[in-house]
């Protein structure tokens, strides 16, 4: 028994590497976990921890230094997480403010309601001392803003209402608070008077003015949705993308080919490198007497990474370009390009420097599709598998391509928005290889061309392609059923489908197929999904009650957001305005809750029964006896979630799933 254990365990040897950055991500997992923030003790304990674990691997077998590096890597994942976590404190405002703020612009978006935002650093509030101001504030532009054009490093002044970066809308939900905190992003607000221009833009953000300088330079080229789009592509900036367009490449799984990832970086690099070596190939001379392989990869390197400066550098493009950079390493170091030990090392870096990237959909669903892709061609390739004749290897790779990619981040896609894009891999077939033999290479000679104004035609030709994108996304958006929505799944699911896959793809043998069981929990668990009977939000703003028909929802207008949020985590399609319909016909009797909104609702409340729950949005009477919820005792407890059991109601609060970290404290 003992022989057969050692003998399955020697296999594992020299295919360990790929496992790196998954204990890496369990450590990480780990400390975001914690409902409290560890202590300076408790990391002290953690490096003895990892001192002797890097003692044992000096004194113990060959066998056991794979626990006892395992050890070290958990420990390792879990302080980078908290040591990122104090590198980017900063201020986070405790209060509701109204008043004046002047600031920088450093970022120029658009909200959720089709406004411009702007992103201000450099941030001055009125009566609030400099060791109290974020760093950072957003705020929406709303009401008449014609007096505004925003410029990159541009000083302004307005009015705004600020608030605090908000919790989880319901218990267990995406905490905005959490990614605010990455982001230095102390306060989240809008303004209805006009913004106001305090001076001429400084020069110290040179790249981001030139990134907005090339975007309207290229919508001013390509009017409308197609000119915001190849501006998105070109730049990152998506602020001239209207919400129907946005919507229609959500529901047609296309959403992808706007943000700036390891597709565009990927067909960059690939076009770059391809035209770098035919250009050596034509002068034999040239070609013959250096290199040409390695000094392509050098040039496509520095061509992704001017991408990456131009781009703005968010979280994604950096992601990326890592990728596509431990790509171009093993072609100048004459290794496998393709290799599941290149996406480990990807994945590594990406970890080391934003642990924090581990909980956002954009890393899980890049590295789920890398990691599928080439563990499938890797297979295909052992295997010998023809993909066809040579003139049809292509259309298969692409086929193959976005069935493995599709299938790889689908579980991923609804688990975080929701939905499910039935007929995506039509979109994506009849759109992905139009972006790879066009729109990328007709946008890299458009950059090349631009400084010696020559930049129209190939401009004109990338229009052509996004053209026919965007008339496929509203065409597949469009068809019946286009679009499905599914329930949120619990915390677990995502974690064990991914501890399934993993092991699937990366452990050698047979025992492989043992990854099978996580995933079939993981799926069991995602079906039998259970969704809280009343939610509460953290405002007391709006109350939603499981009924037959749907949740419904005590306000039609007014907490959009969280509307939103709900009925989309219910798997729910429905309008705020159709779930508000709802309301007054709610069954009731289990749970007879009654929502107050305003200061005149709340003043005409006398009295209630022990068994009703009152949820106010402004202060309560004091001394009512039934269980009272309002803006006081929700701000320590976050949304609230409200389960039926057979001993009474149950209720979760967000404070305790999240605890109280760094993000939350304040």
């Amino acid at each position: 028994m003992w022989q057969s254990v050692v003998a399955v365990w020697l296999v594992q040897r020299g295919h360990l590497f790929p496992w790196v950055p998954v204990l890496l991500a369990v450590g990480i997992g780990g400390y975001f976990s914690s409902r409290a923030e560890p202590t300076g003790m408790f990391y002290l304990f953690l490096i003895g921890l990892a001192l002797l674990s890097m003692v044992a691997l000096w004194r113990t077998g060959i066998l056991l230094q794979p626990v006892f590096w395992a050890i070290l890597l958990v420990l390792s994942g879990f302080c980078l997480a908290g040591m990122r976590a104090h590198l980017v404190d900063a201020p986070v405002l405790g209060w509701r403010y109204y008043g004046p703020v002047e600031g920088r612009i450093v970022g120029i978006d658009r909200s959720a309601s089709d406004a411009v935002r702007l992103t201000l650093d450099r941030v001055v509030l009125r009566d609030v001392s400099h060791t109290r101001t974020p760093a950072r504030v957003r705020i929406a532009l709303h009401g008449d803003q014609r007096d505004l054009q925003p410029e990159p490093g541009q000083p302004v002044i307005l009015t705004g209402h600020l608030a605090p970066p908000s919790g989880p809308v319901e218990p267990g939900g995406f905490d905005f608070q959490r990614h605010a905190w990455f982001q230095q992003l102390g306060a989240v607000g809008y303004t209805r008077t006009p913004a106001l221009a305090l001076a001429p833009p400084d020069h110290e953000l040179p790249l981001f003015r030139a990134r907005m300088q090339m975007s309207g330079h290229v919508q001013q080229a390509l009017p409308g949705e197609t000119g915001a789009f190849a501006a998105a592509v070109m730049t990152g900036d998506r602020s001239g993308m209207g919400q129907e367009t946005l919507t229609a490449l959500r529901h047609s799984n296309l959403a992808h080919l706007l943000a700036i990832s390891g597709l565009h970086m990927g067909l960059l690099a690939g076009f770059v490198f391809a035209t770098a070596r035919l250009g050596f190939a034509a002068v034999p001379r040239l070609g013959l007497r250096i290199p040409a392989k390695k000094l392509s990869a050098v040039i496509a390197l520095a061509a992704a990474g001017g991408y990456l400066a131009l781009s703005g550098g968010n979280v994604a493009t950096e992601r990326a370009f890592v990728m596509v950079a431990v790509a171009l390493g093993a072609v100048m170091a004459d290794r496998r390009v393709l290799s599941l030990r290149a996406v480990a090392v990807a994945a590594v870096i990406v970890l080391v420097l934003r642990p924090e990237a581990l909980l956002g959909p954009g890393f899980q669903m890049s590295f789920a599709a890398t990691t599928a892709l080439v563990a499938v061609f890797g297979w295909l390739r052992e295997r010998e598998w023809s993909l066809g004749p040579k003139w049809i290897r292509p259309v298969s790779a692409v086929v193959i391509s976005s069935l493995v990619a599709g299938l790889a981040t689908a579980p991923v896609a609804a688990a975080h928005f929701n939905q499910v894009s039935h007929y995506g891999l039509i979109a994506n077939l009849l759109s992905v290889p139009l972006m790879g033999i066009l729109v990328m290479p007709a946008a890299v000679l458009a950059t090349c061309l631009m400084p010696l104004g020559l930049e129209g035609w190939a401009l004109w030709a990338m229009g052509l392609g996004l053209d026919w994108i965007l008339g496929v996304a509203h065409w597949v958006s469009a068809l019946d059923g286009a679009r499905g929505v599914v329930v949120t799944p619990a915390s677990a699911v995502l974690p064990l489908l991914a501890l399934g896959a993993l092991f699937l793809i990366l452990w050698q043998g047979r025992l492989r197929l043992l990854g099978v069981g996580p995933s079939v929990v993981a799926m069991g668990l995602w079906a039998h999904s259970e969704r809280p009977d009343v939610l509460i939000s953290d405002t007391g703003g709006l109350v939603g009650v499981m009924t037959e028909k749907g949740r419904a929802l005590s306000r039609g207008r007014g907490s959009g957001f969280v509307a939103l949020n709900w009925l989309e985590n219910d798997g729910d399609a429905a309008t705020q305005a159709l779930a508000f319909e709802r309301w007054n016909v709610a069954v009731q009797p289990d749970w007879p809750v009654q929502h107050i909104a305003g200061k005149r609702a709340a003043g005409a409340v006398t009295g209630c029964s022990a068994d009703q729950w009152m949820i106010f949005n402004v202060d309560a009477p004091e001394n009512l006896p039934c269980t009272v919820f309002d803006p006081k005792r929700l701000r320590k407890t976050g949304a609230i979630a409200l389960y039926h059991t057979e001993h009474g109601p149950m209720m979760v609060t967000a404070r305790q799933i999240t605890g109280t970290r760094l993000w939350n404290a304040q």
